[in-house]
């Protein structure tokens, strides 16, 4: 896996009606301490520890739970949001540990804010789950505490033995240089209308209808390349690999509730004398797109997937590591609904993932709050980071790291 971690932060605003802000907090650290104890019953491979490099075993030693106190206002955090604040927000700052036999898989850390606000942080071992996995545990959590005897939660089903069983095959670890490297993190936001304008410009004969992800991910790759290729004086191959999820590629398709990692990846694939040109970018990426799902749909369950899979990350690994190529990771928490999780206390006002590692040459992206934009965590190196936030193409779909309003 690209991190040994998933993490998320979560921002709930105070109520201004409320002055008694500690009790308040003890209040909501005990709704959050209980309903958290009833979803891992329903999610309990999380609660168990790592039997050996390929397993878990599932024995109910529990989560941990950690509670904090910020001596600052909830607003500044937003204000600018940067990465180095966020990490603080995370469960005893572990987020560049990698997770043993004797650590907790799932970690979360309750930090109230003087004014009353609330930020939640999440931090799940990505050896047990996918982002869409944590995503499930997150609202389903969420409705566990604000449950009525009316509300229907939605169980999640761990049945990936059965559909990837265990090879006896050496599991492919990603380079060290895909991990680390100096680099300079950012945050873009592309808003709703700015969206639909550069969907519009995407549009080719051969992709008539580019989607949300496809129109953003081709427009970062877009600027990055020509950042690369501008400091290095000429051009060179350069391989986007984006994080897919499998389930709905599968034959037959799988539920949204099958927990565990369903992660395949495609590789779109840019010589060097390409021209670096929007319709084109998204045109690859479409077709490496549409040709992982016909592959997935011929593996039968069983070893053929494994087997695909592990020779998807093995070769991805060489790329990444040769020095002739440009390697690129892109990964999308779009469309998960995150923004539904609501405790009891509303619906959060911003969340975000935390990267807890210095990667280059990756993009993290994930909805805005009202559902229409996308937010990109972008991670250069820093001479490319200086002239992919200069491009104005770039400059003209998207902000750089506004404020998030409370």
């Amino acid at each position: 896996m690209p991190i040994s971690h998933i993490t998320l932060v979560l921002f709930y605003p105070g109520n201004g009606n409320d002055t008694d802000h500690l009790g308040k907090a003890k209040e909501t650290s005990l709704r959050l301490k209980t309903s958290l104890s009833d979803a891992l019953t329903l999610f309990y491979p999380f609660a168990g520890r790592l039997k050996d490099n390929s397993s878990i075993e599932c024995d109910d030693h529990g989560a941990e739970y950690i509670e904090a106190r910020i001596h600052c206002i909830f607003s500044d955090i937003l204000r600018k949001p940067e990465t180095e604040v966020l990490k603080q927000l995370l469960p005893a700052a572990i987020g560049d540990a990698v997770i043993t036999a004797r650590d907790s898989q799932l970690l979360v850390q309750a930090s109230f804010f003087d004014c009353g606000g609330l930020a939640i942080g999440v931090n799940l071992s990505h050896k047990i789950a996918d982002a869409a996995t944590l995503a499930s545990f997150i609202k389903c959590w969420a409705a566990t505490a604000r449950s009525s005897s009316t509300e229907v939660i939605i169980s999640p089903v761990f049945m990936g033995a059965s559909i990837f069983p265990q090879m006896d095959l050496p599991i492919p670890m990603l380079p060290v240089d895909l991990i680390q490297g100096q680099s300079v993190l950012k945050r873009f936001v592309f808003e709703g209308p700015k969206i639909t304008a550069l969907r519009a410009k995407a549009i080719s004969a051969s992709v008539p209808n580019p989607t949300r992800v496809e129109s953003v991910t081709a427009l970062i790759w877009k600027c990055a390349m020509s950042a690369s290729r501008s400091n290095l004086g000429v051009p060179r191959k350069a391989v986007l690999s984006l994080d897919v999820n499998i389930r709905k590629r599968l034959v037959p398709a799988l539920p949204d509730n099958y927990g565990g990692n369903f992660v395949g990846s495609i590789s779109a694939r840019m010589e060097d004398h390409d021209d670096l040109e929007l319709q084109g970018i998204v045109s690859r990426i479409r077709k490496d797109l549409t040709e992982f799902g016909e592959h997935y749909a011929k593996i039968t369950q069983g070893g053929d997937i494994s087997l695909a899979i592990c020779k998807t990350v093995e070769d991805f690994g060489k790329m990444a590591m040769s020095k002739d190529i440009d390697y690129y990771n892109c990964t999308s928490w779009c469309n998960f609904e995150l923004y539904c999780a609501d405790f009891g206390w509303g619906k959060p006002t911003w969340l975000s993932p935390v990267f807890t590692r210095e990667r280059k040459n990756v993009v993290c992206l994930i909805d805005t709050r009202d559902g229409g934009g996308i937010e990109a965590w972008i991670s250069l190196s820093p001479e490319d980071m200086a002239l992919f936030e200069s491009n104005k193409e770039l400059i003209e779909f998207s902000a750089a790291n506004p404020s998030v309003s409370v």
